[in-house]
């Protein structure tokens, strides 16, 4: 959920402040970073910096900023979408400070400067933060994107001038992936060539956020004599947005989608919200003929020009039958994978980038385990020191002797439940009592053919509770997670809760309160 806190001596800064959305819970509730920590330890921010404007680094904000009040800074775009939500929740806007990619800033003893990179949404920073004697570079999310269509394409100049730096703190989601990330240039040519062949009305379905996606699909639908409509209201709400800053002046004239039925088919084209499978997304209406203006027919396209987050994999091939029943072509990342490309750097970009910065430590942050790992072989391979793969609630310190992990804090899982922020209530909170332990489980999933399995490190953290046999209990969840049959990660969790809560009582003296926490995650080998 990506909020990092920087401190120096008493000091401290927040470094983006996101949510995520819990699939395994009833009503997909959103969960936020939890301040318990922080707050234990005397931690309250004196700046909020946020990096860019996807829901990962932002969507907690407005939750959370009450708690500590101060400035908050962020690029034009990040902060008009702050802005709306701070609005929402009845707070008062005078705290988010718009800072242009470039410039820079002071809080305290921190001296940080904004540094652009590309990404899939403009305006996406890294962040040279020195304090004391150290530079750190907080690279957020990024790639190196020749052609990025909105904004320029990154400066190897400006980065090279910053080596070398004591420590970059890293994106390591496409880590282990080898060769260059797609272009977003490569996708707009790749969509109007597939557009070009399509005779039906089409829907494109891709990530609101991704500006550069929705204005190159809009541009090749007027290239290939399409009429342009937006689908969503999160679609709606970023592109009025981006407009009012000026990054879709070369966007067509748009159709309102109540007009479509006036159009032949073959001058139709609608960018829809929906790729991830949510049920009251405007795909999904359509796939099941739910949406009030606008019907699919045979011979019609969808086309996901995204990739499916882990753990949305069952829901996205529900909404694929439910197309393929219309008698509707579906084109994804599978069958066409030029339709769309990652908005993180794979290792030709890493040895790149780190070539320019010259690191002298890394921190991998992002994705799971084996990323991380996979991120600590290729810097090691470059002679810059990786001593740590962190995991949430590791307070890490950075000194002569180089990193070193100062203490471990168990995170208790926050969630957003009646309009107020509250700790997550536990498996057993019924049965047993805090009086018992406290135990913490997160346990990384992928989907298989016959259930599940287990990927990367079972998570676990025990606050007094009684000695258990952790090779036991891994054991014995793995087997039970091979035949469990679940379509989603709520179902899974329903399933696993009185699982659980049996084998703790048939093995501990007392039955402890469990926090459990499914995390959904690729594995290429499980499709």
């Amino acid at each position: 959920m990506n909020l990092g806190l920087y401190g120096l001596e008493n000091a401290w800064i927040a470094v983006d402040c996101g949510m995520m959305i819990r699939q395994d819970l009833p009503d997909t509730p959103l969960q936020v970073p939890s301040l318990e920590t922080p707050e234990a330890l005397g931690i309250r921010p004196g700046a909020l910096i946020i990096t860019h404007g996807h829901e990962d680094h932002i969507g907690a904000a407005a939750w959370l900023w009450p708690k500590w009040q101060c400035p908050v800074y962020a690029t034009p775009l990040a902060a008009g979408l702050l802005r709306a939500k701070f609005i929402e929740r009845g707070l008062a806007v005078d705290a988010i400070q718009v800072i242009e990619p470039g410039e820079a800033l002071e809080n305290g003893p921190f001296t940080l400067r904004y540094l652009p990179l590309t990404h899939s949404i403009p305006e996406s920073c890294a962040l040279l933060i020195a304090a004391g004697d150290y530079r750190v570079l907080h690279t957020g999310d990024w790639k190196l994107d020749p052609e990025p269509l909105i904004g320029t394409p990154v400066k190897g100049s400006l980065f090279r001038a910053l080596a070398p730096v004591d420590l970059v703190v890293g994106d390591s989601t496409n880590a282990p992936m080898p060769g260059h990330s797609r272009s977003e240039g490569e996708v707009a040519r790749a969509l109007e060539h597939r557009l070009s062949q399509c005779s039906g009305r089409v829907v494109v379905s891709c990530f609101a956020s991704n500006l550069a996606r929705v204005l190159a699909v809009a541009q090749a639908a007027e290239r290939c004599g399409r009429r342009v409509s937006l689908m969503g209201r999160a679609m709606e709400r970023m592109v009025a947005v981006a407009r009012g800053l000026g990054y879709l002046d070369d966007m067509p004239p748009l159709v309102p989608v109540e007009d479509l039925g006036y159009l032949p088919p073959n001058e139709v084209l609608v960018i829809a919200t929906g790729s991830q499978g949510e049920p009251r997304a405007a795909l999904s209406r359509l796939a099941n003929g739910r949406h009030h203006s606008f019907e699919l027919m045979p011979g019609d396209t969808v086309i996901f020009s995204a990739k499916a987050i882990p753990g949305n994999e069952r829901q996205i091939e529900r909404l694929k039958h439910a197309l393929a029943r219309l008698d509707v072509a579906v084109w994804d990342e599978f069958n066409h994978p030029e339709l769309h490309a990652s908005g993180h750097p794979a290792q030709d970009e890493l040895h790149t980038f780190y070539g320019w910065i010259k690191p002298r430590h890394l921190l991998p942050v992002h994705g799971e385990h084996r990323h991380q790992q996979a991120h600590r072989e290729l810097a090691e391979s470059m002679g810059i020191l990786a001593p740590l793969a962190p995991v949430n609630g590791d307070l890490i310190r950075l000194d002569g002797d180089g990193l070193s992990l100062e203490s471990r804090h168990p995170q208790r899982p926050c969630i957003i439940s009646q309009n107020a922020v509250t700790p997550l209530p536990g498996l057993t909170a019924e049965h047993g009592s805090s009086r018992h332990g406290i135990l913490h489980l997160a346990v990384s999933v992928a989907s298989t053919d016959t259930g599940w399995t287990r990927i990367g490190r079972l998570m676990m953290d025990a606050h007094r509770v009684s000695a258990m046999d952790e090779e036991s209990f891994t054991e014995w969840l793995d087997e039970r997670l091979e035949g469990l049959e679940a379509d989603s990660l709520a179902e899974l969790r329903t399933a696993l809760q009185p699982l659980i809560t049996s084998w703790l009582g048939q093995h501990l003296r007392q039955l402890p309160d469990v926090h459990l926490q499914l995390i959904a995650v690729e594995s290429p080998a499980f499709r």
